[in-house]
């Protein structure tokens, strides 16, 4: 784990109701290094109370020090405490934070801010359910400098311990963006001069220069499902990963982690 104090999420968020928040819900215990120290490091976290085991408690207190940031006592435990707060086999590596929940980022705020900003790059989920999946995306757009992850509000998770422990800190940093209806929200960055690419296996092109530069989203399908119809017909393209034929498709994760790498490297 690095000392360096993580880029805090800075783009701005209103109140919403529990259920559309970006974060844990209140009071929820998050646990892992990446995702506990993360939250420590983020303004826009209440954390409540910080445990740890006791091998873990002074390298704990150690590394909030180097980040510079204020925190909770930090209460040293049995792991068996640690473990009567979380959901059976969370691996929890010694330390969790109790946390309030993140306000949830507007979506229409994050369409005037990147506005500004001519590279920018986001990434769309469409009907994606897998927390853990959802986390891992996070944490590839963070790697890849993507600015959100967007995704719709109905019949998809809560940002749960889950999540933030599989984005590995990422929550904290790239907003979580809720909509009501992602056929809109494709309409909108539209609006805002988005190129949107849809990864695909039958897509017509490799991905591979498949940008033509500026503003991009990425539209990634369900797991299994991939792209709804609708959602295919309102791309502007549709990639393919070319892969071998052992393999009939990849994680929605790796996919994801793929194709940001493949937008965000230097052609030359």
């Amino acid at each position: 784990m690095s000392k360096r104090k993580p880029r805090t999420n800075t783009h701005r968020r209103r109140p919403g109701s529990r259920k559309g928040h970006a974060g844990a819900a209140p009071g929820q215990w998050l646990y892992g290094w990446h995702a506990v120290l993360a939250a420590l490091a983020n303004p826009e976290r209440n954390c409540r109370r910080l445990m740890a085991a006791a091998g873990a408690a002074e390298r704990l207190a150690e590394m909030a020090a180097a980040l510079d940031v204020p925190t909770p006592p930090v209460e040293t435990v049995d792991r068996g405490d640690l473990e009567a707060v979380l959901p059976p086999a969370a691996v929890h590596q010694g330390v969790v934070v109790q946390a309030d929940a993140l306000p949830l980022p507007d979506f229409k705020e994050l369409i005037e801010d990147l506005s500004e900003i001519p590279e920018s790059r986001v990434v769309v989920l469409d009907q994606a359910t897998d927390p853990r999946n959802i986390g891992a995306v996070l944490r590839s757009a963070a790697a890849f400098g993507a600015r959100a992850v967007i995704m719709q509000d109905r019949h998809a998770p809560d940002a749960t311990a889950a999540l933030a422990k599989a984005a590995s800190g990422a929550l904290e940093t790239v907003p979580l963006v809720r909509v009501v209806n992602i056929a809109r929200a494709l309409r909108a960055l539209k609006e805002a001069d988005f190129w949107l690419i849809g990864l695909d296996g039958g897509g017509d092109i490799p991905l591979a220069g498949s940008s033509p530069g500026g503003r991009v989203a990425l539209v990634l399908g369900a797991e299994g499902g991939g792209l709804r119809r609708l959602t295919r017909e309102a791309c502007d393209a549709l990639v393919r990963i070319p892969i071998g034929p052992a393999v009939e498709s990849l994680n929605l994760s790796t996919a994801a982690a793929i194709a940001l790498y493949e937008l965000a490297r230097d052609p030359s």
